[in-house]
């Protein structure tokens, strides 16, 4: 119980530190259908908040995602967009070390919230590990919850990844990604 305690100290004094501490970005892990939901959702978010940047992981090809965020009147200027990840680890390994480099302590993450589970198993490991924390925001879908099994198999894959750096990713996912039919 002696133990206990201070424990239960430490994750109510994190929890209150997540209530206080405003995100400093958008991450939004690639994905989306032809239809661009996850980035027509991101535009309109994006409006609330003028002065963080978007990270952009996966996703549509550049021109696609830019037209979007410009009809919806948000300075493409804004964007940061990665095409380095070939899966949803890689969304948050590939960019993790640039959000640390400027200085990010909190971002809020978007993505489907069918996706949402896997990618907060994922985030609360690779961003946690430079000390990076976020605020999830789901994106509506029809969609069921992915199965918990993906969750675990990527939450052990992001620790293989703080451990070692690496991420268990191939490159035959990256060659498919690269011709734009890459798996998330």
């Amino acid at each position: 119980m002696v133990l206990a305690l201070p424990l239960l100290m430490w994750l109510g004094y994190k929890e209150a530190k997540k209530q206080y501490t405003q995100p400093q970005a958008v991450l939004v892990l690639g994905g989306s259908t032809k239809s661009l939901e996850r980035e027509k959702f991101t535009a309109q978010f994006a409006r609330k908040y003028p002065n963080l940047p978007i990270w952009i992981t996966g996703g549509s090809p550049p021109r696609h995602t830019r037209k979007v965020f410009v009809k919806a009147g948000v300075d493409p200027k804004r964007l940061h967009l990665d095409y380095e990840a070939v899966d949803t680890v890689t969304n948050f390994t590939s960019l993790v070390d640039d959000l640390q480099a400027r200085g990010i302590k909190r971002v809020y993450l978007i993505t489907s919230d069918f996706h949402m589970r896997r990618a907060c198993v994922i985030g609360e490991i690779v961003l946690g590990s430079r000390g990076i924390d976020f605020k999830a925001v789901s994106v509506p879908s029809e969609k069921p919850p992915e199965p918990i099994e993906k969750s675990i198999r990527d939450g052990a894959r992001a620790l293989v990844w703080v451990a070692t750096g690496y991420t268990g990713a191939s490159d035959g996912n990256k060659r498919r990604n690269l011709l734009g039919a890459g798996s998330n």
